[in-house]
């Protein structure tokens, strides 16, 4: 369903979103890569203190690669979803307001992103028209009724990846880049650096931003693994199965 999203859903001019949680992040050494004059290579203290740790807000739009970013120390409930209303608020004001259209409709369009649910989220008795996809990690603190009612009234279908299939959510993608542009090779000296350094790694990201699609050259070589034949010499036939050369016959 989530790999469906990702592949039609903007065609429909539906709007897929994803949001993550990165960290946590400690004010320590990282290894890495960085600019330095030749035979002056960049040295790291083999002694630290650890002070604290920062967390990644992260909102993202594989279609455009958009990200909305916010650094914080910790991100319990009482933070994520503050932060996530406010933004999912802005985006959804910034877009045009959908055609209204039968109540059946409405209904058949939020349903149609919970066909193949064990467990199907109960949509509220009065819908408003579906406007945008969400793709969330598969934790509690997403599904309390507090926040998955907010997303409906607004017109969010939360779309919960699978347990053990985090990595169906782009926005981890996306946050390993900032992390490498942000911390690799530096040593952050408190939670403020990790924090400030990772929002200025996403205004830069922002202004040539690299829309991401779902599959590409990787999953084109893992389907043609799977599709694979074994061709025989001399004709245009194959198997499913690697012959035996040189078997014994009995």
């Amino acid at each position: 369903m989530i790999e469906d999203a990702y592949r039609t859903a903007e065609a429909m001019g539906l709007p897929v979103w994803c949001t993550d949680q990165a960290g946590p992040y400690q004010t320590i050494p990282y290894p890495g890569q960085s600019w330095q004059p030749e035979g002056e290579p960049a040295r790291q203290p083999h002694e630290y203190l650890r002070d604290g740790t920062a967390k990644a807000l992260t909102l993202f739009r594989p279609a455009d690669g958009r990200v909305r970013l916010h650094g914080v120390t910790a991100c319990p409930n009482t933070v994520l979803h503050p932060w996530l209303k406010r933004e999912l608020a802005a985006i959804l004001a910034a877009m045009p307001d959908p055609p209204a259209g039968p109540v059946a409709e409405r209904r058949a369009a939020w349903g149609r992103w919970q066909e193949g649910l064990s467990i199907k989220p109960s949509l509220l008795d009065e819908l408003p028209p579906l406007r945008m996809l969400l793709v969330l990690d598969n934790l509690a603190g997403h599904k309390t009724p507090e926040l998955v009612c907010w997303l409906f009234a607004h017109g969010v279908m939360p779309l919960y990846t699978p347990v053990g299939g985090s990595w169906l959510n782009m926005a981890e993608s996306l946050q390993r880049v900032l992390k490498r542009r942000a911390l690799d090779g530096q040593y952050p000296q408190s939670t403020a650096q990790i924090i400030a350094w990772f929002e200025a790694a996403a205004r830069h990201w922002d202004e040539a931003p690299t829309p991401f699609e779902w599959g590409g050259k990787r999953a084109a070589r893992r389907r043609r693994q799977r599709e694979r034949r074994h061709r025989l010499g001399g004709s245009g036939a194959c198997t499913c199965k690697p012959l035996r050369w040189g078997a014994r016959r009995e």
